[in-house]
């Protein structure tokens, strides 16, 4: 075999274990009940804070133990339970990103991604006032 037969099989090889260590990597957005049936797997989760249930975060003794409930969009609630700061203004946000897996009765929180409110969406006023200039 030339040099160059080995040099191509060697990188062939590296872009497949390149691809196969990518893939295990990606993750999709699961329901709270796809999770629950995961347990122990890292999964994404979109949710809504439940506005029902208290937060509990006490800033002064423990600021880095947040608890609150989540509701997705099937009406599955969870509670999370996050070991990090509360993120600033999380009760303003339309939904919200949790990363972790499901622990038992819980939801064990490593990241939170919050979808910012309407201040992001089209305001008609605003193009209305911009098209007359």
């Amino acid at each position: 075999m030339k040099k160059t037969h080995i040099a191509l099989l060697v990188c062939i090889a590296a872009a497949i274990v390149v691809l196969i260590s990518y893939t295990g990597n990606l993750t999709t957005y699961e329901t709270i009940a796809s999770a629950k049936q995961k347990e122990g797997k890292f999964v994404n989760l979109i949710v809504q804070l439940d506005k029902t249930q208290p937060v509990e975060y006490d800033a002064v003794k423990n600021p880095n133990y947040l608890t609150f409930h989540a509701v997705d969009t099937l009406g599955n609630n969870i509670k999370v339970v996050y070991h990090n700061n509360k993120p600033t203004d999380m009760e303003k946000s339309e939904r919200i990103v949790l990363k972790g897996k499901v622990q038992g009765d819980h939801f064990e929180c490593k990241d939170i991604l919050l979808k910012c409110p309407s201040k992001y969406k089209d305001d008609p006023k605003a193009n209305k006032a911009s098209a007359s200039l």
